[in-house]
């Protein structure tokens, strides 16, 4: 067994004991007696100290709760601070969490119109009473020199011998079913949906984790000619209606939608990665925020 299997079986069994509430603390298992006082601002700029261009004047990657200057007692890393994360990140005395995506239902983390919600007033009220810090790194983490969140997802899929630090991967030829099922085996993906011929053969594929909008998916397509394109997610009037219509005039184009969360989620175990190496002296784990919907 490798070392991710054995940290993805450690924060699996870590996450079900967590669940039913009995005392275990993941970090008293990595423990540094050495370590100093550290701040969330400090943290946010070493990462962003390895941005190109960095800090970027306009970014969705600021703090949705907290403070810069508080001391980091642990760090979570996940996709989405859900309400779920956030109870895990209390129980192990953490008090900053990295997620991905927004914490607030919307790009921006915009909250006005959300202040008479009890759903909002919860989550807010929640980080408030137990000092926690959310960071959004999604910007960041994109724009490094080779794009972590796409890399990430690679790594998942067992598809480093093909990666070129692009979007295109040429493949050894598969059935698109064949290739559905390898995603779905090692994302752990129960279902996902699909444009195309599942006899259809593959083998340039265009690689486009999460959600970078339908008409990028399709300009890159236009550009790369791959066989099959897969995301994260897209409208259904986009990326989908344009491979049916591609797949209606004869041509071979398929189309694979993982899934949000599925798609980026190694870029997030990255970030634990990243705490590791360089700031060894704070204790972090990943905890995977899941998929939101289930299917029936």
């Amino acid at each position: 067994m490798n070392m991710k299997q054995n940290r993805r079986e450690f924060l699996l069994n870590s996450t079900s004991i967590l669940g039913v509430g009995l005392a275990l603390n993941p970090f008293d298992l990595f423990a540094n007696e050495e370590s100093r006082k550290i701040t969330v601002g400090e943290i946010m700029d070493r990462f962003i100290s390895d941005v190109p261009d960095g800090p970027f004047p306009q970014t969705v990657d600021t703090l949705k709760s907290g403070s810069r200057d508080q001391v980091v007692t642990g760090i979570v890393t996940t996709m989405f601070a859900t309400i779920t994360v956030i109870q895990k990140a209390i129980e192990v005395n953490a008090n900053f969490i990295i997620a991905h995506e927004p914490t607030f239902y919307n790009h921006l983390d915009e909250t006005e119109w959300l202040e008479n919600d009890p759903v909002y007033n919860y989550k807010a009220d929640l980080l408030e009473k137990h000092g926690i810090a959310i960071w959004r790194n999604h910007d960041y983490v994109h724009s490094l020199a080779v794009d972590r969140v796409q890399a990430g997802v690679v790594n998942e899929l067992g598809w480093n011998d093909y990666y070129q630090e692009n979007a295109v991967l040429n493949l050894p030829k598969s059935s698109l079913k064949n290739l559905i099922n390898h995603i779905k085996d090692k994302l752990q993906v129960p279902a996902m949906r699909y444009v195309g011929d599942l006899d259809q053969t593959v083998s340039k594929v265009l690689l486009l984790p999460g959600a970078i909008g339908g008409r990028r998916q399709i300009d890159m397509a236009m550009q790369q000619k791959p066989d099959v394109i897969i995301v994260g997610e897209s409208p259904e009037w986009e990326t989908p209606e344009y491979v049916r219509n591609a797949n209606e005039m004869g041509e071979k184009l398929s189309l694979i939608v993982i899934g949000h969360s599925a798609s980026e989620e190694g870029g997030s175990e990255f970030m634990a990665e990243w705490i590791r190496k360089n700031i060894p002296e704070v204790n972090v784990v990943h905890f995977p925020s899941g998929n939101s919907l289930h299917i029936f």
